[in-house]
Order: C-alpha cells, then structure tokens, then sequence
C-alpha cells in the first residue's frame, strides 16, 4: 500500500469537507441571517467572482477576469460572440465567465458556528444592493445599528421551475449582530479570505480546459466526429469553431 498517495488522498479529503463547511445555504423555508463586515475588505462586504461552469468534465473553474487578469477561456467566447454567426454567438454564451457574488453571513440560532459566504446570483445581489442604497435602511452590515435579513427558499417544486426560488426581506428594526463581546470578536476576527478558498487557475491550464472541451475524448463524449462536428455538453462543436480557436491562440 501507497502511505503517501493515503495521506495525500485524506488531506484532499480534509480540505474539501474544511471547504463545504465555509458556505451557508438557505435550507427550504424561512431562515434569518445577518450580513458581517468583511474582515478582508471593511468598506464592502460583497465579493464579486466570475465562473466557468461545465468545463471540462463538469468542473467549476474560477475565472482571472475575477480580478482583472487576462483568461483564453473568456478571449475565446469574446471571439466567437463577435462573428456574427447566431450558432458561434450561442457557443461563447455559454462558456463565458458567468458572476457569482458572496458576502459572509451568521445563521440566526447558530452564531457559534461562526461566519460563513452566501452565494447568491444577480436578482439577489441587486436587491441588497438596493436596500443599502435606500437612505432608510443604509448600512445593513452594521454591527451595532445594522439589519437581519430573512432568506426564503422554494424547492423547484415549489417554485414551478427547475432550479427553484430565493428571495429576501431586510428586517426594518434596527439589531445588534449580538451582545456578547466575546462572540462579536470571533464574529468579525475569524473570517477566512474568499480568494483562499477558490484557487484561481493559471492561463494555460484554462488553455487546455479549452482545447478538452472543444475536443474531447471518446471518454467525454458519446458522440464522435460526424461531417466535421462535435457534440459536446449538448452544443455542436464545428470545425470553424475550431479553426477560430487556432487563429486566436496562433496554434498549427
């Protein structure tokens, strides 16, 4: 037996369940949470990251766009959006970098489990956002003067779609995150930094999560080649396709 590969394999394993365990999400029902100051960033709480999702074997892949720095994945579908073709223009929808916004957050009735990041899209986003811009309601991440929030979750079912429902309702009176000093301290102190927990990936390793994607392997696929065309994930891969992709990147 491979000692080394176990205990590589047990830290791996660690270090997913430690990842899992920083995010807090909104069981169905009723459940009050409350916004923290941002240890990492005191001005705002809100972190802002962009994603590529389903590429290369299903995988999430966070995107350097995030923080401003070129991605070949993002170049890519920029390139086929400006073609013209409606298919091409589909092609690099789907594979552009989608936002993804997180914020830490306390469960009401589980503080001791300290500060955790909610993730959430743009609906929500924008309508915190608009809570904080209305002079009534202000600063909501406050500690001393700020405000809970109750997050409402349907199931799919519930909801009549796929995916199901989330939405909020700022409380109007004003609360404490809470009156123990002890816990306020844990609560504001022992936070871990977003851009620990999602590495970001180098420009050629998303190079090649590109390439796998446009051409995949008999593995990845059920589908082979047919007059120049592949399917993968469900969208037809064209050889112009391709062809574009050896032009941006100066690739034989």
């Amino acid at each position: 037996m491979d000692i080394n590969a176990i205990k590589s394999r047990l830290t791996q394993l660690q270090s997913q369940t430690s990842t899992a365990d920083s995010f807090w999400k909104p069981d169905p029902g009723k459940t009050q949470i409350r916004i923290v100051p941002y240890k990492f960033n005191k001005d705002n709480p809100f972190c802002e990251l962009y994603f590529h999702y389903g590429l290369g074997q299903n995988k999430t892949l966070l995107s350097p766009v995030s923080f401003g720095r070129p991605d070949p994945v993002n170049e890519f579908a920029m390139k086929l959006k400006s073609t013209g073709d409606k298919d091409e223009w589909l092609q690099g929808r789907k594979i552009e970098p989608k936002m993804r916004t997180y914020v830490p957050v306390i469960a009401r009735g589980k503080e001791d489990e300290g500060v955790k990041f909610w993730g959430f899209g743009k609906t929500v986003y924008q309508e915190l956002l608009g809570f904080i811009a209305d002079p009534d309601y202000g600063d909501i991440t406050d500690p001393m003067t700020g405000r809970d929030i109750v997050v409402e979750r349907q199931t799919p079912a519930e909801a009549g779609n796929q995916y199901g429902k989330t939405t909020i309702r700022v409380k109007p009176m004003q609360t404490q995150i809470t009156e123990d000093a002890n816990l306020l301290e844990k609560i504001l102190e022992d936070q871990k930094d977003i851009n620990e927990i999602y590495t970001e990936p180098s420009y050629d390793n998303l190079k090649e999560a590109l390439q796998n994607y446009l051409n995949p392997t008999e593995e990845d696929t059920d589908s082979g080649e047919k007059n120049n065309t592949q399917v993968t994930n469900g969208v037809e891969t064209t050889s112009n396709v391709n062809d574009a992709f050896d032009k941006l990147f100066d690739e034989d």
